[in-house]
């Protein structure tokens, strides 16, 4: 049965078996009805490659704050523990696939793919007014996940997937499922499960080529799907998805909004991924 299957792959993958340790003390401390933001920056701190990146972020176009923040304990009190929790899960998981072969896919472009589709979610959902958008922006970021899972577990249909993708001018996902029975949003959903990610991450990634499957995150959901398009139409990076997916009506009337992204929704995402890209693609 595939979802035995899909089990299997991620448990057989020790490299991503679990969130780094990071991740899971910054959780302990804001469940910690006692911690302060001095304790929060006291663990992102004791790892130099994080705390660089989250703050060149915070510095960035992405926030566009009017002032310089130039510590972990700053950045909690500007942006807020939510948020940061939320970027230091994004940060970590970037630095958690060193090993996939090069042969199958550019990883540059694959992260700078997501985190297009990341900024897209963000800005989205800061124009619906949603709260925390920062969730939106790792789910999207988290959406393609589940592909490096079936190159680094599964390298053989990966390869077959693709290929024929490309010769038959077919999308990928869907020889996914014709190949192996199910495919990389599925196998994504399983890895966030596994490490014990909340639902309203879980469902927009199992579901962001199907939005209308969602029950629980439906307008979540949305957003990252029309964010995936949105990335894949403006060209910045790639999952290994030649063509541009189709794009669901269930989206756009879930988001209940205009029937298309304006010209300045794109241009803000252009400024905000290329900000994203510098802060945390760049050593």
């Amino acid at each position: 049965c595939s979802s035995d299957l899909i089990t299997n792959l991620v448990e057989d993958c020790p490299t991503v078996a679990s969130l780094p340790s990071v991740y899971h003390r910054i959780t302990e401390v804001m469940s910690d009805p006692y911690s302060s933001s001095g304790d929060f920056g006291a663990v992102v701190s004791e790892d130099p490659g994080l705390t660089a990146r989250l703050l060149r972020l915070v510095n960035s176009a992405f926030y566009n704050l009017p002032s310089e923040v130039d510590s972990v304990t700053q950045a909690l009190s500007v942006i807020g523990t939510n948020q940061l929790h939320d970027l230091v899960l994004a940060t970590s998981v970037i630095s958690m696939f060193d090993d996939v072969p090069a042969e199958f896919i550019d990883m540059e472009s694959f992260w700078r793919h997501s985190l297009a589709t990341g900024v897209a979610c963000r800005v989205l959902a800061t124009e619906r007014g949603e709260a925390n958008v920062e969730r939106l922006f790792v789910a999207g970021l988290l959406h393609d996940i589940g592909r490096l899972l079936i190159f680094m577990g599964n390298p053989d249909d990966a390869i077959d997937c693709m290929t024929r993708a490309r010769e038959h001018g077919h999308l990928v996902y869907v020889l996914e499922q014709e190949v192996m029975g199910y495919d990389h949003a599925q196998v994504g959903k399983t890895l966030l499960s596994a490490w014990r990610l909340p639902e309203s991450l879980q469902e927009p990634v199992e579901f962001h080529h199907n939005p209308k499957n969602a029950r629980r995150f439906g307008v979540d959901t949305a957003i990252v799907h029309i964010a995936d398009v949105t990335a894949h139409s403006l060209l910045l990076g790639n999952s290994g998805e030649q063509f541009i997916p189709p794009l669901s009506d269930a989206a756009w009337y879930r988001m209940n909004g205009a029937d298309s992204v304006s010209p300045a929704t794109f241009a803000e995402i252009e400024i905000q991924y290329s900000a994203a890209v510098q802060a945390i693609l760049s050593e």
